[in-house]
């Protein structure tokens, strides 16, 4: 039966709507864009076009798929993070738009540094925060202001990283490292950067189902009450840092005095602030380290 891409994306909106999603309406027209090769406001602009039986079969297909939860950025194969496009798929977690706050921290002081820096981005994923530092970092002449090392215990991760920092072209500047935190690191570094699993287990048990039946377990579980990482982290970090050094850390909003309690800990003499996301709530810690205090 022939049916028009507007009445399809009514239909397809309420497939998606019965089932409680959030956005039917922008996830079928991401999804029928991508089958049919058209951005949304070309859609709009032509809802009385007719695709043709492979491509109604091939969007069916990918509402099946939304339907039974799988992430849109999955389905597509991409997700948009500080205004570049990764690929992704299930070996890596999806980039979240309150992780920017990373990145803009890392550049603001990556910028003001009077010499190029050394950076770790640990548990780097598909390779979103190394490469965003890259790319806005080291395209100012006259030479490059950063050498990043991208971290990450999965090896299958990090084929992903690799395949993005080709997309980007910053293969020289991003280095890929298997292994436990800190660990692969053969030279301390200025600034580190960890978006580390910091999902509690009573959080876990709450998660919507197309995070904890699609995204890998690995990224996400930090342990009984989140900190399992952060807090190995924090413990081994002493002799891998430069003097001065600087760390970034993405944490839950529950977690901001915890973790400040833990950087304490570790560096007594060290600058810590909890930042907000701009919703508000606790997202990142700051940890500036002093001459002192390692």
């Amino acid at each position: 039966m022939r049916i028009s891409i507007g009445r399809l994306l009514i239909e397809a909106t309420q497939l998606l709507q019965d089932e409680g999603f959030d956005t039917p309406r922008l996830d079928a027209e991401l999804l029928l864009g991508h089958v049919l090769g058209l951005t949304r406001a070309q859609i709009h602009a032509h809802p009385d076009r007719w695709p043709d039986a492979a491509e109604l079969d091939s969007y069916r297909e990918l509402i099946e798929r939304r339907r039974r939860h799988e992430p849109v950025a999955y389905i597509l194969g991409h997700q948009e993070f500080y205004g570049l496009d990764f690929y992704v798929d299930r070996r890596v977690l999806i980039p979240r738009p309150e992780t920017e706050l990373l990145v803009e921290k890392g550049l603001e002081i990556g910028r003001a540094a009077s010499h190029p820096l050394t950076i770790a981005d640990v548990g780097t994923g598909c390779g979103a925060i190394a490469i965003s530092l890259a790319v806005h970092l080291n395209s100012a002449p006259p030479k490059p202001q950063a050498v990043i090392y991208a971290l990450d215990l999965s090896p299958k991760a990090l084929e992903v990283a690799a395949l993005n920092c080709r997309r980007h072209g910053v293969e020289k500047y991003v280095r890929l490292l298997q292994g436990d935190l800190l660990a692969p690191l053969a030279e301390p570094v200025d600034l580190v950067i960890a978006n580390l699993p910091y999902v509690s287990k009573a959080e876990w048990e709450q998660l919507p189902q197309a995070i904890a039946a699609y995204e890998p377990r690995l990224a996400l579980d930090g342990g009984p009450d989140g900190l399992d990482l952060i807090r190995r982290l924090l413990a081994q970090a002493q002799p891998h840092l430069k003097p001065q050094a600087t760390l970034l850390l993405e944490i839950g909003a529950t977690q901001g005095a915890a973790v400040t309690a833990l950087a304490r800990r570790h560096f007594s003499t060290a600058t810590v602030e909890v930042i907000q996301d701009y919703a508000g709530l606790d997202r990142m810690v700051v940890i500036e380290i002093q001459a002192d205090s390692r």
